[in-house]
């Protein structure tokens, strides 16, 4: 006959250490998931589901209903919206592009020019990108000034050269130039400032890529003759595109939601006939100056697709070809 042989309790000191070897790990990184949770996810959601609703915030969680996809029609056939993604899309286009154009050479310039120099000069470079936007705003606000701005300044004085009038022609007749409340001017002072705080970025971005690029290359096309011109074209252009496709994809990313630089340079309202304002601020001004929570959830998911769909197709026509050349 067989016998049972009871089982005998285990110690709690052994108990203990058994729980913290299997869910001691999930306790400690726990506290992260729930901030993520709360401060990520749920926007996220709720957005979402707010986006399907009407809801002024004043009235109470009690005031929302229901209205489908109204929002999202109101928004679609809101020209005001479609005049601030024209906006942003300029702002974007003129702000990124420059970045990238002079960020790549410049880069290769650093580390096989001034290599001596290359981490001050990069140093130098990154620091308007970790300066607050907002503190960088207010400091080209003042340079854009209309009555005392350092530009208008600066051209009141070469207007005053005798060469003035064969460079820049009636240039004093048009003195003080309104860079922020000039229809044709405000755009492409945003985009100034947002060129000058993330150009650096971009620099470290390419100096970072072309770092992985073996220098056996350069020294053996600079024995066959090739000159750094060269050697920029047929090495560091094809061997840096996946940099290049990552980087461009922040831009393109960060620059379709601007808010800040347009922000503090219009004041808070877009500038004459709304020039500056971007989809960012119209969607910010629905939401809390004109408490149409609804539809600026609408607005920001539509502003999330648009983005999407953008990246979607830069990686179609840009990304695999750049994975492949890495490859």
């Amino acid at each position: 006959m067989a016998t049972v042989t009871p089982k005998t309790k285990q110690p709690f000191r052994v108990r203990l250490d058994r729980f913290q070897r299997r869910y001691a790990p999930y306790l400690f990184i726990s506290p992260f998931f729930i901030l993520f949770a709360v401060f990520g996810l749920f926007p996220i959601f709720f957005s979402g589901y707010l986006s399907f609703h009407s809801w002024n915030p004043i009235q109470g969680l009690g005031s929302m209903k229901f209205i489908g996809f109204e929002n999202y029609a109101f928004t679609f056939d809101d020209p005001w919206f479609w005049r601030s993604l024209g906006n942003t899309v300029w702002i974007a286009l003129a702000s990124g592009l420059p970045q990238h154009i002079v960020a790549v050479p410049l880069a290769f310039a650093l580390v096989m020019g001034v290599r001596a120099l290359r981490h001050q000069l990069t140093a130098i470079y990154f620091l308007p990108y970790i300066t607050s936007a907002v503190a960088v705003s207010l400091v080209f606000l003042t340079i854009f000034g209309t009555q005392f701005g350092v530009l208008n300044q600066l051209l009141a004085y070469l207007a005053q050269a005798p060469w003035s009038a064969w460079l820049f022609g009636g240039l004093q007749d048009s003195l003080p130039i309104q860079w922020l409340s000039q229809r044709s001017f405000i755009k492409p002072a945003i985009a100034t400032v947002v060129f000058w705080q993330y150009f650096g970025f971009n620099v470290v971005l390419y100096t970072a890529g072309l770092a992985t690029i073996p220098r056996e290359y350069y020294e053996a096309a600079q024995i066959d003759g090739a000159g750094s011109g060269q050697s920029f074209r047929f090495i560091t252009l094809p061997l840096l595109r996946p940099m290049v496709f990552f980087a461009v994809t922040l831009t393109i990313i960060g620059n379709l939601q601007l808010f800040d630089q347009p922000f503090i340079l219009t004041d808070g309202r877009g500038g004459t006939g709304q020039s500056g304002m971007t989809t960012a601020m119209y969607l910010y001004r629905t939401g809390f100056e004109w408490l149409e929570m609804g539809t600026a959830a609408a607005i920001a998911w539509l502003l999330f697709i648009i983005i999407g769909v953008l990246t979607a197709i830069h990686f179609f026509f840009f990304g695999r070809n750049s994975m492949e050349a890495r490859e």
